[in-house]
């Protein structure tokens, strides 16, 4: 077997372009080597997966990798409780970091395992490998033991799919595989690898890729794309034209390292800054022009300035679902611009009078270079004062008076803590929209959320991924009862490989968004998301995984020095807090409904336009 070699170079760093011959060039070794080798050569340094028979080449591969290394040089491979969960560590990885995440299975089970992270990636394109084993060539088809079919099954799911039956090319698909995730509009690729391809012998060429000449082609298209003077002159004239102009910022924005240019442009041009779930981080949310958040459960300052705005940038966003609703009545009053990387996205949802396709960080660098040009300048003082006056008028707000504990109380106290310092990942409901809502993040990359797949069990693997790639920073996982349990035997692997995540278990018996529908527009008819005859006791059940931190609060006078002790305690730390069963996310711009039909509950200011709330729902959740 060779000795493969580890580059000298950042973790997950794109591979730079070498002055000479790679070390390994002309050397014969198996499919798995290469495999460990490209791993080294793209800057990988951490790997989430669980064995099995089809990927054990590629496993004994990493264990003579890293054997005559030091800790600090080999390729650490973190063995979660599923392989759901090594998906949404790598995610969380990716999320944070900005390099590309890797996970390894095995065939069958462990790549069927894997769909829910990899469509979970792709929908909020997210850059990560999978790399799963197969049944050998010869018993592809035959429906053999472990066997599935993952090309099928993923090709729908992921921005591209490898099925590698031909040792020869395993170098130059795993090189191809990193591209793909990270380039254009960022995304998940799966390489699926049979037993035999791994174990059979090749020459490693140390360099090349697969031709994908149509990728490349639309790749290069787009880095030359450039913002030409007549249509930087037409943006402008859009934005001369408007009094009262908003910045509305999605993912892209993060995706492509943008923040910096976004702030810039919003501060040059003093434009107002709303962001997707998504976006959340894009700007400073304690800066005087971030609104926050728009959208179903988005401010209601920030959903009535997006009512009231006459030009809407749109910067790395989607116009989902989630956020335009009753797309005729999204910015009604608007005319809008939209910045993307991906030109599927201009003009899908909402029409559109100025489009350019570009990753976010270019076309803004250019905007701004464009604006200094033509001497660009308006006052919008009276947008200024209009929007303050939103801020102060509907600002949020929430049961301060109820003896039970609010989440909202207990989000506010640690936001106190973490000054939007700490890296927050949530699981999906109410807890979820509660932190977006009520914690700040003064820096890009520090909320992980599944956004588009709203997949429950996400944060607390997301958020072991995501120490790892940062493993100086406070990570902090905001939970929730219901969403926990969908990974809940990851808390083991934190107390396994001693990794310092805080765990914030926000308990409310129940699927508490569910139930809050169910509550509007169900009339509280509970079918299946009643959990007060569950029997789980979450603190026994850390204390039985090892953690030496595992608390419980009951009293809200409790909640304030607990979350300190919990904050600072030195390794995985655990705390539950009991929270009012029947407390409702607010505002809520119910499906099928416009930001003038908002539901701002009794704590929040409307403008007095909500409908019932007894409405039945337009759509899905």
């Amino acid at each position: 077997m060779p000795t493969l070699v580890k580059p000298s170079r950042g973790p997950g760093q794109a591979p730079a372009e070498e002055a000479g011959p790679h070390p390994l060039a002309g050397t014969q070794m198996i499919g798995a080597d290469a495999i460990v080798q490209v791993l080294a050569d793209e800057g990988v340094d951490t790997i989430f997966g669980y064995s099995g028979g089809a990927i054990l080449p590629t496993y004994d591969a990493i264990f003579r990798y890293n054997e005559p290394r030091p800790t600090d040089q080999q390729i650490r491979l973190i063995v979660p409780a599923t392989e759901q969960g090594a998906g949404f560590m790598a995610a969380g990885y990716a999320r944070s970091s900005g390099c590309v995440g890797v996970f390894l299975v095995t065939s069958g089970p462990g790549a069927t395992n894997s769909v829910t992270p990899v469509r979970d990636c792709q929908a909020d394109s997210v850059p990560v490998v999978l790399i799963c084993g197969q049944v050998p060539r010869a018993a592809m088809g035959t429906d053999a033991f472990q066997e599935a079919p993952v090309f099928n099954i993923m090709a729908s799911c992921a921005k591209h799919v490898f099925l590698l039956t031909d040792e020869h090319k395993v170098e130059p698909t795993m090189r191809s595989a990193f591209e793909l995730a990270r380039s254009g509009r960022p995304g998940p690729v799966v390489v699926d690898i049979p037993r035999d391809v791994q174990l059979a012998q090749s020459v490693f060429q140390g360099g090349g890729r697969l031709p994908l000449m149509g990728y490349r082609d639309r790749l290069d298209q787009l880095n030359r794309a450039a913002i030409s003077p007549a249509e930087a002159e037409a943006f402008f004239r859009l934005l001369g034209a408007a009094k009262r102009p908003l910045i509305y910022a999605g993912g892209g924005v993060i995706n492509s390292d943008a923040a910096p240019e976004l702030r810039k442009f919003a501060k040059r041009f003093q434009i107002p800054v709303v962001t997707t779930l998504m976006g959340i981080g894009a700007v400073d949310t304690t800066g005087d022009l971030s609104l926050r958040m728009l959208g179903m459960h988005g401010t209601a300052f920030a959903n009535y300035a997006v009512e009231d705005c006459d030009f809407l940038f749109a910067v790395g966003s989607r116009f989902d679902d989630r956020v335009a609703g009753k797309v005729k009545e999204f910015a009604p009053g608007a005319s809008i611009a939209h910045l993307d990387v991906d030109a599927s996205e201009i003009g899908k949802v909402k029409h559109v009078d100025w489009a350019h396709v570009s990753d976010a960080k270019r076309g803004l660098q250019q905007l701004l270079k464009a604006g200094e040009g033509l001497g660009f300048k308006k006052d919008y003082a009276d947008w200024h004062r209009h929007v303050q006056e939103l801020r102060a008028r509907h600002a949020l707000n929430y049961n301060r008076d109820s003896e039970r504990i609010q989440a909202e109380y207990v989000l506010e106290r640690l936001n106190q803590i973490t000054r939007g310092n700490a890296i927050v990942s949530t699981g999906v409901g109410q807890h979820q929209m509660w932190a977006a809502q009520y914690m700040d993040f003064v820096r890009p990359r520090t909320f992980l959320t599944s956004g588009s797949m709203g997949t429950m069990g996400f944060g607390l693997p997301a958020a072991i991924g995501a120490q790892l790639a940062n493993p100086g920073a406070l990570v902090i996982d905001v939970d929730g009862d219901g969403s926990i349990r969908m990974n809940l035997g990851e808390l083991e692997t934190l107390t396994t490989y001693d990794i310092p995540v805080k765990v914030l278990l926000l308990n409310n018996l129940g699927d508490g968004m569910v139930r809050q529908w169910q509550d509007l527009f169900y009339a509280n008819r509970y079918s299946g998301s009643d959990k007060t005859l569950h029997k789980k006791d979450f603190v026994r059940a850390v204390e039985a995984d090892g953690f030496g931190f595992a608390k419980r609060v009951v009293a809200q006078a409790q909640v304030e020095p607990t979350l300190a002790e919990f904050v600072n305690f030195p390794g995985p730390a655990f705390l539950e807090v009991m929270v009012d069963p029947t407390a409702h996310v607010y505002p809520m711009v119910g499906p099928g409904m416009g930001y003038k039909d908002m539901i701002t509950g009794k704590w929040i200011p409307s403008r007095d336009q909500g409908p019932s709330t007894t409405e039945e729902p337009g759509e899905y959740f």
